[in-house]
């Protein structure tokens, strides 16, 4: 067929709706044309230089560009996440790469590009912000909304359509490499910074991609990849909360798959996750996108196929749409399969549907679009808005877990030693999937392209007028003890030691905190706990600084230290955040989003616990304790919460209440109280946790101000998976704590829950609202 005229194509009708258009379409294409829209290619991934995927090296076939796109593409991989380039050059690229593709298909329908974007755009020269746990530390979802409409405008500025963010895998073993990548152990928490994150980007015009669907992070042994052993009733409660939140209420526009082994079915190739609950129960009508290779790993580390081509059958009628990073399952294999029955030709009429209905939400399809943008103008890509979010996002994620000596806030010191192998490596500061840390580890030819100050530049800028020596003491994985000598004898001399410890962020092995960076104990990486210990004997004014991608168990150290804060990977501006918080420039605000364990040796299990996980004397001789518990997190003024109450004692199981508790700053200093609702639900139908986090308010309070915190419970989040593996409200007692972390006495109320039994369905409530009523 020709086309004559294309404006008077009704697919090319931007007038008419998405689904109207794409079925008109689809009508007209080929089966080959169809199957074309379902698959990828990674342009010139050879040249990646290291691993920016699992088994790069054993799957990565190249391929060349204009074969791949014979007839049509769904998606081009990482145009600007690859290698370094310069900005304008990598829109140049990607501008004769969608010219390519539309000349190779005979309705001219580019590719959808897609980029990861969990600590910023991965690009050269673009903003790193701080790792997803850090925004958990924030509890700020509208900073977190702000900062990820700042990353989808830069990345649709040059051309990017989807980003591969946030994650939602809740946190289930701190041993995991991906910890840093998370937001934490709440289910609550996850599901609320998610959908802000989600909401911010789509804002942008950039389709958000849910990940990992489902379970990746409750894999045994905390083992990057490995299978997944869980009770359908966790799994409901812990896993798929924040993600049914993200479809429901954030409208989510696209989900990546899980390349978890769950209970023996790959969700790569699960009707039941990606169809039969994803789209039936939660109504998602955006696309599933694999995770980079997960089709063929059905065959090649999954089993469960005897073939590619089988793999892409099985994942295509589970509910797969697209496979990235780029072709190898949905071959043209598929053709003959849809020719002898193995596959419905129905299969892959969906799955292209909904592609081509994405590419004319995003205006892909219509008459005016062109990959060029006349008067492109110059792009910085680490511009100062972005610095600022940055920023502030570093600055209310530092944690202050010990201060007892009052040695912080330091207004100022003669002398002061900064210690440690993180104290002078921007690298310290980045999570696994920054740009420096991702791709630029595999090109040490150039530069990081950003300016990034180390813990060390940031302490001399904020003490202009202090003598500052340094000593890296050791390294961050290594087993030199040759510089710690050198270290105790600075820190002896010195009159404020600022001991800096923790992670260097990698890929696969080639760090201590990231993707395929599992450990066995939560002990400081390498021998840094010998030069904590040394340090710690050779100073009584020591302030640790704990720089990481995972809680370590740092608890002793802390209390033997003078002051003692945990910082999860800031990013670019995380060095002048961390002095700025020991100064006293800002004000710590930082909760903890995981726990810090008690103890060295590997604890599975979180603070989301049934009473049976807890310390159980003369039942075992392991104390799970934590050395600080979840919402953890210390001011440098004295918070109160005086009272709590409720407006109704006794509410029907479909029905609403509201928790008020009164807040103080009874110190000299304005902080921030971040005042945290828990549930407690002392007898039910199956166990629960002990305490599980509802909702959590941040409110700014001078000194000597008071204010109120209401929440609005409805019945819905109260819900649990009962016995019958439905989720259900049931009628008893109930209490409602606000305190200020999870181990806090806080304030307590009780409310009774009366009537019958209700199950709620999925498109529930998930949220609970929250108003401050600040004291004159």
């Amino acid at each position: 067929m020709t086309i004559a005229d294309e404006t008077t194509e009704l697919w090319r009708d931007p007038t008419r709706s998405p689904d109207e258009r794409a079925a008109a379409l689809l009508q007209q294409m080929s089966l080959r044309e169809k199957l074309q829209q379902l698959g990828s290619t990674w342009p010139d991934a050879e040249g990646a230089g290291g691993d920016v995927a699992p088994m790069q090296d054993t799957l990565l076939r190249a391929e060349p560009f204009d074969d791949a796109v014979k007839d049509g593409l769904g998606q081009i991989t990482r145009p600007f996440g690859t290698a370094p380039i310069e900005v304008r050059a990598g829109r140049s690229k990607l501008v004769e790469l969608q010219n390519r593709v539309m000349e190779a298909n005979r309705f001219r329908i580019p590719a959808i590009a897609h980029e990861e974007c969990l600590t910023g755009f991965t690009a050269w020269t673009a903003t790193v912000y701080p790792t997803p746990l850090a925004w958990a530390a924030t509890n700020d979802p509208e900073l977190v909304e702000e900062m990820a409409a700042a990353i989808g405008e830069d990345m649709r500025s040059l051309g990017i359509h989807q980003g591969l963010s946030p994650v939602l895998d809740v946190v289930r073993d701190y041993r995991w490499g991906r910890v840093e990548e998370t937001l934490g152990e709440d289910p609550t928490l996850v599901g609320e910074l998610a959908t802000a994150y989600v909401r911010g980007l789509q804002s942008s015009g950039l389709i958000a991609t849910l990940k990992h669907f489902a379970g990746y992070s409750a894999s045994r042994g905390a083992r990057n990849h490995a299978p997944v052993s869980m009770g359908s009733r966790e799994f409901a409660d812990v896993v798929l909360p924040p993600f049914a939140r993200a479809v429901i209420e954030g409208k989510v526009r696209s989900v990546m798959n899980s390349y978890a082994d769950v209970d023996g079915v790959p969700p790569a190739a699960d009707a039941r996750l990606l169809t039969n609950l994803l789209r039936d129960e939660w109504g998602f009508e955006g696309t599933v996108v694999s995770d980079y290779w997960a089709i063929p790993f059905l065959q090649s580390t999954h089993r469960v196929a005897s073939t590619i081509t089988d793999a892409g059958i099985q994942s295509l009628k589970a509910g797969m749409d697209v496979e990235l990073p780029h072709t190898l399952g949905f071959n043209d294999d598929l053709l003959e399969a849809v020719g002898d029955g193995r596959l419905q030709e129905s299969a892959i009429d969906v799955a292209a549907l909904r592609v081509i209905r994405q590419k004319a939400e995003l205006g892909l399809l219509d008459p005016s679009w062109a990959p060029e943008i006349d008067g492109l103008p110059e792009i910085d890509l680490d511009s100062p808005r972005n610095r600022d979010i940055a920023r502030r996002v570093a600055e209310e994620s530092v944690i202050l877990l010990q201060n007892d000596t009052q040695l912080l806030p330091l207004a100022a010191a003669p002398s002061i030693a900064v210690i440690g192998p993180g104290a002078d490596d921007a690298g310290c500061l980045f999570g696994c999937y920054s740009f420096p840390n991702h791709v630029v580890a595999g090109h040490p030819e150039v530069g990081i392209g950003i300016d990034a100050p180390t813990i060390l530049e940031g302490v001399r800028a904020e003490y202009p007028g202090s003598s500052i020596s340094y000593e890296q003491g050791t390294s961050i994985s290594g087993t030199d003890l040759g510089g710690i000598d050198a270290a105790v004898a600075a820190a002896a001399s010195a009159d404020i030691t600022i001991l800096v410890v923790g992670d260097r962020s990698g890929m696969f092995g080639n760090g201590t905190s990231g993707e395929g960076c599992d450990v066995t104990t939560l002990e400081l990486p390498g021998v840094q706990t010998q030069l904590v210990d040394r340090v710690l004997e050779a100073s009584s004014n020591v302030i640790l600084l704990v720089v990481s991608g995972r809680p370590y168990a740092i608890g002793d150290a802390a209390s033997r230290a003078a002051a003692a804060l945990q910082v999860f990977f800031p990013g670019e501006e995380g060095a002048s955040a961390i002095a700025g918080v020991l100064s006293g420039r800002v004000e710590p605000s930082g909760r903890l989003p995981v726990q810090i364990p008690g103890g060295r040796a590997s604890q599975p299990g979180t603070y989301l616990a049934a009473p049976l996980a807890l310390r159980s004397d003369g039942v075992s001789n392991i104390d799970p304790t934590p050395a600080y518990p979840f919402g953890y997190g210390l001011s440098y003024s004295q918070l109160t919460i005086d009272d709590a109450r409720v407006d109704r004692e006794e509410i029907e199981t479909d029905g609403e209440v509201r928790v008020t508790a009164a807040i103080a700053n009874v110190g000299s200093r304005s902080a921030w109280h971040i005042p945290q609702l828990y549930l407690s639900d002392p007898v039910a139908s199956v166990t629960r946790p002990v305490r599980a986090r509802l909702a959590s308010r941040r409110v700014f309070l001078e000194p000597g101000q008071s204010a109120e915190v209401t929440f609005e419970v409805h019945t819905d989040v109260l819900g649990f998976t009962g016995r019958e593996l439905r989720r259900q409200v049931e009628a008893g007692e109930l209490i409602f704590t606000v305190a200020q972390d999870a181990a806090d006495d806080g304030r307590s109320v009780s409310v009774v829950l009366s009537g019958e039994t209700r199950y709620t369905p999925a498109a529930r409530r998930y949220s609970v609202g929250s108003e401050a009523t600040l004291s004159r």
